[in-house]
């Protein structure tokens, strides 16, 4: 159908909003409650556009284009609407721009001077709701809450939690836990997916740059671990293209600001591979349960206590890459450096917010003391960077420290849903049969799809294989087990957040799904591009069983790198 946008005629197909005609088209159209491949709200009205014949302004996002429709989205009295919209929203909105922790992102701040809103026109109506900090991992703040309910749908539609939802009605409603709760006792798995798609400063992960600059600063044995994910999401924060790897420099800048050891978590996720994959074959060879389903996730874990804690046996007991290397680090590396665990400050830096609330289960550490000690998310590393002073596009790389620098690119591509599975496939090809695979790459499990199944040859044994990635799509791969529907999977991989690791809920908010995309397509030209693709073709890993771990799922290895999970009512602190 044919439309008149600004006077200039565009085609826009049939059941089409307009303002997904006009996004097609390049035509920009704000919006602060809109969201990508959901059903439109019409919450924020931002988004209004003006149609010749209609009376009142029409919200693009949920109105359809019609053919013949003559559309102005920046007339005056569009802009008057809008601008209008953003003096309501700053009259219930503190004034704490300054150092709220969402800018220079924050899309009411963008919007207001987009639209030239420099001063208040309207007294401040705040709703005088106190700071919700008894999350180990997110900070919810109401009073910068524009109640748009991207949260709200996030928590509910994508990842079928639905912690938080509207209380109350007209200027008294507000986003909350039943009971007006905290979320330490709620539903929450900690995955910070409504931080992505929060437009304001309301909520944002609780920060760790201080205690981490403070240890820093006083010059005690830090030493920081990164995720796979994180050295292809980095640079955004610094304006490069998305998916531009600068894992080199980014260690060059842990060393410039004073950590003692740089270490990659990548290691870790070969380790962890050579502990589940053991785990899958053993499960296979002796009728143990299945289908496993991988932990390495802990958004995807507190899910399982909470909502499905019949179905803990099925998840591998090994512990996440962070807490594997964790506790390497006090253990095998204290004991190499002369120095008392007590005396090494461990940093992880994860794209991941539930990665906090797991640094602190009382099962990942041991005489009380734990593994990890702070967490930082990628955001948090782009800040500290620009503390220092340091420009990544000036620095030259180096190499991250031994004995946990050496990786393969299977434990690079754990930062992608289903590099997970790939990696762990090669290996447990290798350990039943002996043999290499000649072609180490599975496309039926790469991509952003929500779930992805295959059947994969391995020797005489034909395994069934399922990713998924987002808990909403878990939830409906559980319910069909549960319910005895698929009896034909061996192995599970869970990511708690959408697309994985890349898509976590401390990295850089990306406003679409390319840059998702790219920071994906980065990992896997990597793994094309090196040699070193299997996990127990680590040398470093295979140093750290001979020197110190024994063998896989042996008894040292058992102790060190396995845990156990309970179940957990909603009303547990978190």
């Amino acid at each position: 159908m044919k439309l008149t946008v600004n006077g200039k005629e565009m085609e826009a197909k049939a059941g089409e909003t307009i303002l997904a005609a006009l996004k097609r088209e390049g035509i920009k159209v704000p919006t602060l409650c809109h969201m990508e491949d959901m059903l439109p709200s019409g919450a924020c009205r931002i988004c209004v556009v003006e149609v010749e014949g209609a009376p009142n302004l029409v919200p693009s996002c949920s109105f359809p284009a019609a053919e013949g429709m003559k559309i102005h989205t920046n007339s005056p009295r569009v802009i008057n609407a809008r601008k209008m919209i953003i003096e309501l929203l700053l009259g219930s909105h503190p004034d704490d721009c300054l150092y709220c922790a969402k800018q220079p992102t924050c899309d009411l701040s963008r919007l207001a001077r987009e639209y030239g809103v420099t001063k208040r026109k309207f007294p401040v109506q705040t709703r005088r709701k106190n700071m919700d900090i008894s999350s180990p991992s997110i900070l919810r703040d109401p009073e910068k809450c524009i109640l748009c309910g991207k949260c709200v749908r996030v928590c509910e539609e994508t990842q079928a939690v639905a912690c938080i939802d509207f209380v109350k009605r007209g200027s008294e409603a507000y986003i909350g836990c039943a009971f007006n709760t905290g979320l330490n006792v709620s539903s929450c798995v900690n995955c910070g997916q409504c931080i992505n798609v929060c437009p304001t400063g309301a909520l944002m992960e609780k920060s760790y740059i201080q205690e981490v600059m403070s240890a820093l600063a006083a010059g005690k044995h830090v030493v920081v671990q990164h995720a796979p994910a994180v050295s292809v999401s980095l640079a955004e924060e610094f304006g490069l293209p998305a998916g531009t790897d600068v894992n080199g420099v980014m260690t060059t800048a842990f060393r410039k600001m004073g950590f003692k050891a740089v270490f990659d978590t990548s290691f870790s996720a070969d380790l962890t591979i050579m502990e589940e994959g053991s785990e899958l074959v053993e499960r296979v060879k002796t009728g143990g349960v299945l289908p496993m389903m991988t932990s390495c996730s802990p958004g995807w874990i507190k899910f399982v206590e909470t909502f499905y804690p019949e179905m803990l046996p099925n998840l591998s007991t090994c512990k996440s890459p962070q807490q594997m290397l964790g506790a390497m680090i006090k253990t095998y590396y204290a004991k190499k450096q002369g120095l008392k665990p007590a005396d090494i400050v461990s940093v992880s830096v994860m794209p991941c917010t539930a990665k906090k609330f797991e640094m602190g289960r009382p099962e990942m550490g041991r005489g009380g003391a734990a593994d990890i000690d702070y967490v930082l998310t990628t955001r948090e590393l782009a800040q500290m960077i620009k503390i220092y002073g340091l420009d990544l596009k000036s620095l030259e790389p180096q190499e991250p420290d031994m004995p946990f620098g050496e990786r393969t690119t299977a434990g690079k591509i754990f930062g992608a849903s289903g590099g997970v599975m790939e990696a762990a496939l090669r290996t447990a090809h290798f350990l039943i049969t002996g043999k290499e695979l000649g072609v180490i790459k599975f496309e039926p499990v790469r991509g952003l799809a929500g779930i992805k199944e295959a059947k994969v040859k391995v020797g005489e044994l034909e395994v069934g294989i399922a990713v998924a990635s987002g808990l909403g799509n878990a939830r409906k791969l559980m319910e069909e087990i549960k319910s005895g529907a698929r009896k034909d999977l061996h192995f599970i991989e869970i990511m708690t957040c959408p697309g994985g690791c890349i898509n976590g809920g401390g990295q850089p908010f990306a406003r679409n799904k390319v840059a998702i995309a790219e920071r994906m397509r980065a990992l896997y030209n990597i793994d094309a591009t090196e040699k070193i693709r299997v996990s127990h073709n680590n040398k470093a890993v295979q140093q750290l069983y001979k020197e110190f771990l024994g063998k896989p799922l042996g008894e040292k290895s058992h102790h060190l790198l396995h845990t156990k999970y309970a179940k957990r009512k909603v009303s547990d602190i978190a």
